[in-house]
């Protein structure tokens, strides 16, 4: 599940992939703080106007290692490692399961 949310995650910054597919995925903050830093980033995509690959944010997004840690037997903790063009990123989050479904509490992308 997080190399799934990770890499969707990107996917959504890069403009790849609907934010809806992570509605069940993440909880009301992490949605509308990666809502915004999609719009964001979108913005400055489009302002990037030399055409070099290398200007477009989130891009080729490959998710290289995830390692994770239970805190309780219903909370985790995870990192992960994805790569993009000429860029690595650190990604984290949270796992929390509730009401039988798992959803991510937090959300840090580097």
């Amino acid at each position: 599940m997080t190399r799934s949310v990770v890499q969707a995650s990107l996917e959504v910054l890069g403009g790849s992939r609907p934010l809806q597919q992570l509605a069940e995925w993440l909880d009301p903050p992490s949605y509308e703080r990666l809502q915004l830093r999609a719009n964001l980033v979108r913005s400055l995509n489009r302002g990037a106007s030399t055409g070099r690959p290398d200007h477009l944010l989130h891009r080729n997004v490959s998710v290289r290692s995830v390692r994770i840690c239970r805190i309780t037997e219903t909370v985790y903790e995870a990192s992960a490692v994805a790569c993009e063009n000429h860029r690595a990123r650190a990604v984290a989050l949270r796992l929390e399961r509730r009401r039988g479904h798992w959803r991510v509490t937090a959300l840090e992308i580097g």
